[in-house]
């Protein structure tokens, strides 16, 4: 679900660029509770995911870019 590939994206950019968790945080002007949260269990609302693509340094549609988002499906309740 999207979820699941937002917390997957997060966690491949970290490795890719050498960045932990507490790290991406900080330059992202979150705490390390909101990433974690996100990583885990609470549905990543598009501010703070606008916060973690300011910290990678990327757009919002690059992060989207992903062939992980390619079959999420919406998550409406």
């Amino acid at each position: 679900n999207t979820k699941e590939a937002v917390a997957a994206k997060i966690i491949q950019l970290c490795k890719e660029r050498g960045i932990a968790i507490n790290a991406l945080a900080n330059i992202s002007g979150v705490s390390p509770s909101t990433v974690y949260s996100m990583l885990n269990s609470k549905d990543p609302g598009i501010v703070s995911i606008k916060k973690i693509c300011d910290g990678f340094e990327i757009t919002v549609r690059d992060f989207f870019d992903s062939s992980l988002f390619d079959e999420t499906e919406q998550g409406i309740k």
